[in-house]
């Protein structure tokens, strides 16, 4: 049996197999992020987090260890499920569409590792911007931390296949109509399923149009975890700080 999925990021997200496919993402590194991140930002003691996109939770988890007050969000209620395993008294899991504000305010808010450029109707990126700026208290920061698509283009793989847990993805990739387009297909248990990423291929210009519309402030470009400099033609990420 074929099993195919149009809405992705309402489903694919969903699915245990998304969480197989990516299980080995590098948790040390995004570790050293969250570390020099809240640094660079001075997030006072104990200061209120929005995790926007946040998944199963893990850097709303170690955004808590920390000692900051952290809410983590996602349209994804597995995850969410999943993540409301954590909660202690300052930290919580909801169920929440990031295109809207949240129904309190925050010293920062964080949408991390590329949960941006998603979406069908363009339109709801500049609502995710307008909605992170009615969420940013009177000091807070913006963060968003998006791939550097100049930089991914360039450095495409067309297709390969990844075995994980017994299971072979087969991933396809191309640019089409602007966006970055990852075909997965696979076979488990006699079921053969078929899932697509589709993520805008967002250049820090486009960025700076959306802020400008939302009326943010761009205030530092990064283009790694460590806080480097931002450069188009060879840093792997696009991480914007703005309020």
């Amino acid at each position: 049996m074929t099993k195919d999925t149009q809405q992705w990021f309402a489903s694919w997200f969903d699915t245990p197999f998304y969480h197989i496919l990516y299980k080995d993402r590098n948790y040390d590194e995004a570790q050293l992020f969250m570390d020099n991140l809240t640094n660079y930002l001075n997030i006072p003691e104990h200061g209120e987090i929005l995790d926007l996109a946040c998944g199963k939770g893990r850097h709303s988890v170690y955004l808590n260890s920390l000692g900051y007050d952290v809410t983590g969000v996602d349209l994804s209620e597995n995850s969410i499920a999943y993540a409301k395993q954590f909660e202690n008294e300052t930290l919580h899991f909801n169920v929440h569409d990031m295109c809207k504000p949240y129904s309190k305010t925050f010293d920062a808010v964080f949408n991390l590792f590329t949960s941006f450029g998603y979406f069908e109707n363009e339109d709801d990126n500049l609502k995710t911007i307008k909605a992170i700026k009615e969420n940013l208290n009177e000091f807070g920061f913006g963060v968003i931390d998006f791939m550097n698509s100049e930089y991914v283009i360039n450095n495409l793989v067309p297709e390969n296949t990844k075995t994980v847990e017994g299971i072979a993805f087969n991933n396809k990739r191309k640019l089409e109509n602007g966006y970055i387009v990852k075909d997965i297909s696979f076979t488990t248990n006699e079921n053969t399923y078929n899932f697509q990423e589709r993520v805008k291929a967002f250049t820090l210009a486009d960025f700076e149009a959306l802020f400008k519309k939302a009326d943010v402030h761009l205030l530092d470009v990064f283009g790694d975890y460590k806080l480097n400099r931002f450069d188009a033609k060879t840093s792997e990420r696009l991480i914007l700080i703005f309020k």
